[in-house]
């Protein structure tokens, strides 16, 4: 794993341990990079951690892509993969679920 130079990054990295302990090393280091993009550079890193991982799994382990590419609008899709969603997080041990109507998720 790579050392975290910045409390930032070190304060990312327990973050993603805290919540997802069983997620496979290459999504969690997708996960941290993307955590630590400019754009949620200004949102605690518990939060930024949780949108990050959010986006990726929605975007790399379920069906949202196919259900855009079909013509569903963005709200529509993300209802329609919120069980793929938490059934990854699941299986990742994530000690938090997404929720129809999270506005953060």
């Amino acid at each position: 794993m790579k050392k975290a130079s910045t409390g930032r990054q070190r304060a990312i990295a327990k973050a993603l341990t805290a919540l997802l302990p069983m997620a496979p090393y290459a999504d969690t280091e997708r996960i941290r990079a993307d955590a630590g993009a400019p754009h949620l550079k200004t949102l605690p890193p518990t939060i930024a951690v949780w949108l990050a991982t959010v986006a990726h799994v929605r975007h790399q382990h379920t069906d949202y892509e196919n259900l855009l590419a079909e013509g569903y609008d963005r709200d529509s899709a993300r209802f329609f993969v919120i069980d793929q969603v938490n059934a990854v997080l699941t299986g990742w041990r994530a000690t938090r679920l997404l929720e129809a109507g999270d506005e953060d998720g």
